[in-house]
């Protein structure tokens, strides 16, 4: 599978764009897509699964023009959007049946698939129960196996662990594993944790804009030599803010201890191992023009 997306903007008016001339190549595998709130994230999957139409430019699918012809996507796809609606009065079954109808998916063997998916998302033992009665993170498992139920080609999660425990955040996380062998999986997120231990590729984006699109090992590599840790004075640490990119800091009596990132060394400056989290602030922090 080949995805392509080139020149793609979205404009609401003269001056404000959700998206702005982006471009991107994708494969098999997961890409990882990070950003901060309102980075335009959404609006770039919810043009990609053919919900929104951009303003400019194409996306082609294995050399098909999705804009042109939608359908073709929409028979490959699996989407979980960021807010995901349920009807509470059915079960696991019901509901899942219902969007394969929708989806024009039946035959003999559709209560079987959904059992197989259910059992993926350690629902089954829940499966006869309301979906009004399933918590936050059952309803978002719901959502998970709803975009499995056609064998997509192209899978799209929006936000995909939001209300799952630690445990299901590592289930789901090996489920993509598996699943990104044979299809295009694109993850978005704002938590870098939900990214890095998957993506084969991870890309950057800030206010519409895509600011990096690389491995995780050579995104790091752009900053492993601008990460530290010092300690300072506690009335020090405002003026250091306006200097330095903040990771993390820790409180102690008198003095602060701070990890961060900075273009210049100095001699109380210990070198830290680099991440992809410090790739990500380092990314949306020094890109202000965007």
């Amino acid at each position: 599978m080949l995805l392509e997306l080139n020149g793609l903007s979205k404009k609401y008016s003269k001056n404000t764009y959700g998206l702005k001339d982006f471009s991107l190549r994708m494969e098999n595998g997961v890409l990882g897509l990070l950003g901060p709130n309102g980075a335009g994230k959404s609006t770039l999957l919810k043009m990609i699964a053919t919900i929104s139409c951009p303003t400019d430019g194409t996306i082609v699918l294995n050399k098909n023009n999705v804009l042109s012809d939608p359908n073709y996507m929409r028979k490959q796809l699996g989407f979980l959007p960021q807010y995901f609606g349920v009807y509470p009065n059915l079960n696991a079954y019901e509901f899942l049946s219902y969007i394969a109808a929708m989806k024009g998916i039946g035959g003999k063997d559709l209560k079987a698939r959904i059992t197989h998916l259910l059992t993926q998302v350690n629902l089954l033992s829940e499966a006869h129960k309301p979906i009004g009665n399933y918590s936050g993170g059952m309803k978002q498992r719901i959502g998970i196996a709803q975009a499995l139920l056609n064998n997509p080609k192209v899978l799209i999660f929006d936000e995909p662990t939001v209300g799952l425990d630690p445990v299901e955040r590592i289930h789901f996380r090996n489920l993509i594993s598996e699943l990104s062998q044979h299809c295009i999986i694109i993850l978005s997120s704002h938590i870098v944790s939900d990214i890095d231990t998957i993506a084969d590729q991870v890309a950057i984006m800030k206010k519409g804009s895509l600011l990096a699109k690389d491995s995780q090992e050579n995104l790091i590599k752009q900053v492993e030599s601008k990460v530290f840790q010092t300690t300072i004075q506690t009335e020090e640490l405002e003026a250091f803010k306006r200097e330095h990119i903040i990771v993390d800091l820790k409180r102690n009596h008198t003095d602060v201890t701070i990890r961060f990132i900075s273009d210049t060394q100095r001699p109380y400056f210990k070198a830290q191992k680099a991440t992809l989290e410090d790739a990500y602030l380092y990314f949306t922090n020094t890109n202000t023009n965007q």
